[in-house]
């Protein structure tokens, strides 16, 4: 694969009407989902203050990925992905909507939050499936790997950006008008939506049976030298570095007691990190090496827990949060990055679902794990046990990792 420069890159991929349109209205709606993640964190937390009961939630936000993504991937692969993205999209705007309606009403109550965070969870895992599998149809193959990291440095300057507004909205308004704001962003997203066309496509799979499809998605992966083992690096960041995020407001308000404006801070820098880290992938543009970063970014995550959980000195709690965010970009942009450079094109959604159910739901398992360590042991002592099982996988995988870079850095498709 020829080596573009970032500039060449970014603006070869911004002159190109379906990418910027939909990178236009990603951003926006990515603003207004941050925003809307940190709204129900705290939220969470004022309602509760309880560690479990914040993993409890991330757990109804991102488990219904493990259970619904893989049959979104057979189905991904067999309508018009674009089709489901739009629809999609307009779940998630009507959902903000009526969350604000509640939290404005006052009839808000822990468990409706916990229904109704599920239910967007459910919505999600076939955007997510959808997106995963779309994204390389709206342009020439070469230049995937450099649009998977501009859109994982917008998505994470959307963590920067939307956490603010969440702070400056709480404070000023309440939850509630979080919640509208991103309802209006959900629906300017959906317009620039119907704006894309697709450029590439590719053969759908047509009938059959769809858990016997989705199972001859789980053999494709079990059976390729690569892709198995890369879900499991993945897998392991999942469930020992990511729960952090979404135990941010525990951590920043019941250790660091910083409050909710300590709480959008750790939560933009994290994003400042995976900002930092998302631009670098996306100026490198290409597959080969991407094997050695993904098994760097594990321990630059351990790194970063680590750093975190020995101190309630609030800048070094900070700078700990910048390595983890960076590192969880790192992470799922490097795997992602890899598992399309190698996958082929008519199992591409089957595949790449699997990775969305990794990405989003190992999150939710260990958010409840690690939540309700932190009720026993504290939070800050159940990190550093996240952050110990990363180190464990990286130790075990290391000598996978020659096959890998065979399997996974040279183009099969």
């Amino acid at each position: 694969m020829t080596r573009f420069t970032y500039f060449q890159n970014f603006t070869e991929l911004w002159s190109q009407s379906n990418f910027s349109w939909y990178m236009g209205g990603q951003t926006i709606a990515l603003v207004g989902m941050w925003a809307q993640r940190i709204a129900i964190g705290w939220l969470t937390w004022e309602l509760t203050k309880s560690n479990f009961w914040l993993g409890a939630i991330a757990f109804a936000d991102l488990f219904p990925t493990i259970v619904i993504t893989p049959f979104a991937g057979v189905i991904a692969d067999r309508v018009n992905r674009l089709h489901m993205s739009r629809l999609c999209q307009t779940l998630a705007g009507i959902h903000a909507f009526i969350l604000s309606a509640l939290t404005f009403s006052g009839r808000i109550e822990i468990w409706s939050l916990f229904a109704l965070t599920m239910a967007l969870g459910v919505v999600l895992a076939f955007a997510t499936a959808a997106r995963l599998a779309m994204v390389p149809n709206l342009m020439a193959a070469q230049y995937v790997p450099s649009a998977i990291g501009i859109d994982s440095s917008i998505y994470n300057m959307a963590r920067v950006v939307g956490p603010m507004i969440a702070a400056a909205t709480i404070s000023l308004v309440g939850t509630g008008a979080t919640f509208l704001f991103n309802g209006f962003c959900y629906a300017l997203f959906v317009y620039c939506m119907f704006r894309v066309r697709l450029v590439r496509t590719e053969s759908l799979g047509r009938g059959g049976n769809v858990i016997a499809q989705t199972f001859d998605g789980m053999r494709y992966v079990v059976r390729h030298p690569g892709i198995g083992p890369a879900l499991v690096l993945l897998a392991s960041t999942a469930l020992g570095i990511k729960p952090f995020l979404e135990l941010l407001p525990g951590l920043a308000d019941g250790v660091f007691e910083a409050g909710v404006e300590g709480f959008a801070s750790f939560a933009a820098i994290a994003g400042a990190g995976a900002i930092v880290a998302g631009l670098w992938v996306a100026a490198r543009g290409m597959a080969q090496g991407t094997t050695r970063i993904a098994f760097g970014a594990m321990m630059l995550g351990a790194v970063g827990i680590f750093a975190v959980s020995a101190t309630d000195i609030i800048w070094v709690g900070l700078l700990g949060t910048f390595m983890v965010g960076g590192a969880i970009t790192l992470a799922g942009t490097s795997t992602q990055i890899l598992m399309q450079n190698s996958v082929h094109g008519a199992v591409r959604g089957r595949v790449m679902s699997l990775y969305g159910m990794v990405h989003r739901g190992g999150p939710a398992l260990g958010a409840v794990i690690i939540g309700a360590a932190a009720e026993l042991i504290g939070l800050q002592a159940a990190m550093i046990g996240g952050g110990a099982l990363t180190c464990v996988v990286f130790a075990v995988m290391l000598r996978r990792y020659g096959t890998m870079v065979l399997a996974l850095e040279s183009r099969r498709d």
